[in-house]
């Protein structure tokens, strides 16, 4: 054996070692950390405004549930805002993002304000997104009303390089993140889907805003969204953001923030044009029309899908095999819309065999030029080719394509980020999960499943615009087998609108061998 390899398999025990270490270490610290359990108050009668908005609707359909879609980015905001200034007794929110920007300012704002009405608030992120955030959640953890807890954080967050060598010791955990989104206001209304919270989910980034869908629950759905949030607060991996600082809070600096906030509100252009200042019960008895019906389940991967350890992820409850049955179910269509679609052999063998079989199947994702993550279309790519051969119909969507609803900005594009399937007209889901392998595999996902005509239909309109000509590229392939791209202004053979740099990059990037994490 030669020195060079001796050396590299010490330094590989070494690796394995401090990152056997670095997991039990933390597996120990989570477990002293744990925050007190707490769970969803239960809706009244009559108790807050939104008792007595919802609670003679659900009186007139015992045991069912209304699903209203929002496409709309600024309906989106407007609705959570709403929620959570009408809230009276409890508001629950977790998110994969929370950004630090206007809009994402604004509903933290909102979550203050409910509890200062003594609202009881319960705030869940993934920590993916780092500890920049921390003063500011810190200074609104002290609330007696309020509290932030973390999924699956890092425990070092004073320093960068700190934290990157934990996330590297850590990997095979650290690599595993919430990708769950929910708001759930006095446990009577909740918002599912793929927004995060963020400028560009609700029409108010300047350069790029995302086409996304959430669906607005009342009823038995609102019930489920609970159970699932109250699952993933209490579970082993979340810790409360007090236990991961050092330093002394600050709740000195919550009224200095408050009026900053405010100012900084009233001096934004896009606030000033959101102009919508009507309450729920004026919505859902206007532009929000509800759908009910019994057959809507609100499903979720475990938290502990999340785990280190493979011996504690139970994959008979991951919610991958509810979906797999609901394409399974298909005997005459399948719509996919997918932001980030890496379908893999096994799902590229679904879809390929449906269409064998004389099923109408098309798929809607990103183009090139569309993607905020090309690696991921460096992934998708490599499926194309197979996937139209065998009868499948692909649409990826321009870069210009105007975001559905009110532009208050005029932002300059827009990227695909709804996660939605239609089956036969009548089955569907709306949610967070993308048909790729880290959805599937990593992170933990959420959403709604239903059997619902109506709501399929409204899903459906969404699919034929946003694959229409004007907004998207329908593919296809020429005599010879290469890859054609049709839209508005003729036939072209590479990416459109992309760059020959950009597409070396993609093309390099899909010789790594890293599609089990994309």
């Amino acid at each position: 054996m030669s020195r060079r390899l001796r050396w590299t398999l010490k330094l590989l025990l070494i690796l394995a070692v401090a990152s056997a270490l670095s997991l039990w270490s933390w597996g120990r610290f989570a477990a002293r950390s744990q925050g007190e359990p707490s769970f969803a108050l239960a809706s009244q009668p009559a108790d807050t405004v939104l008792d007595r908005v919802i609670t003679p609707l659900l009186a007139q359909r015992p045991g069912e549930s209304a699903a209203a879609l929002v496409i709309d980015n600024v309906q989106a905001f407007s609705l959570r805002a709403v929620a959570a200034r009408e809230a009276g007794r409890s508001l629950d929110a977790m998110y994969y993002i929370w950004r630090g920007d206007l809009t994402g300012s604004l509903l933290k704002y909102e979550l203050l304000g409910a509890a200062e009405r003594g609202v009881r608030v319960r705030l869940l992120i993934d920590d993916m997104n780092g500890p920049t955030r921390d003063p500011l959640l810190l200074a609104m953890d002290t609330h007696p009303n309020l509290e932030v807890r973390l999924f699956n954080p890092a425990r070092n967050r004073e320093t960068a390089w700190r934290r990157a060598l934990e996330m590297v010791l850590r990997f095979v955990g650290f690599n595993r993140r919430m990708h769950n989104k929910a708001w759930i206001a006095d446990d009577q209304v909740a918002l599912v889907g793929g927004r995060n919270i963020g400028d560009e989910y609700f029409n108010a980034a300047e350069r790029m805003n995302f086409h996304d869908a959430d669906l607005l629950l009342l009823g038995p759905a609102v019930t489920q969204t609970s159970e699932v949030f109250d699952r993933f607060w209490n579970s082993a991996e979340v810790v409360p953001l007090a236990a991961l600082r050092h330093e002394a809070p600050a709740p000195e600096k919550l009224p200095l923030w408050r009026e900053e906030l405010r100012a900084g509100a009233q001096a934004s252009s896009w606030v000033q044009a959101l102009g919508d200042t009507r309450t729920l019960a004026e919505r859902l008895g206007s532009d929000l029309p509800l759908h009910w019906t019994p057959h809507v389940r609100v499903v979720s991967d475990p938290p502990e899908k999340a785990a280190p350890l493979a011996s504690r992820r139970e994959r008979a409850e991951w919610l991958l095999y509810d979906l797999m049955a609901l394409l399974f179910s298909a005997q005459q269509q399948t719509l996919l819309i997918s932001p980030y679609f890496v379908p893999g052999d096994a799902g590229a063998l679904l879809l390929n065999g449906q269409a064998a079989r004389g099923m109408d199947v098309q798929v809607l994702t990103n183009s090139l030029a569309a993607t905020d993550v090309p690696i991921v279309h460096a992934g998708y790519k490599r499926y194309r080719e197979s996937l139209l051969a065998g009868g499948v119909r692909l649409f990826e969507l321009k870069p210009g394509a105007a975001v559905t609803g009110k532009e208050l900005l005029g932002s300059s594009g827009a990227s695909l980020h709804t996660k939605a399937f239609v089956v036969d007209g009548q089955r569907g889901f709306v949610g967070s999960f993308n048909f790729d392998p880290r959805s599937a595999q990593l992170n933990t996902e959420m959403g709604v499943l239903f059997d619902h005509a109506p709501l399929a239909e409204e899903l459906q309109a969404l699919f034929i615009q946003a694959a229409a000509p004007d907004s998207a590229w329908s593919l296809d392939l020429t005599q010879k087998g290469a890859l054609q791209w049709q839209g508005e202004s003729g036939r072209q053979h590479h990416d459109p609108e992309t760059s020959r740099g950009l597409r070396l990059l993609v093309w390099l990037m899909g010789w790594l061998p890293i599609e089990s994490q994309l």
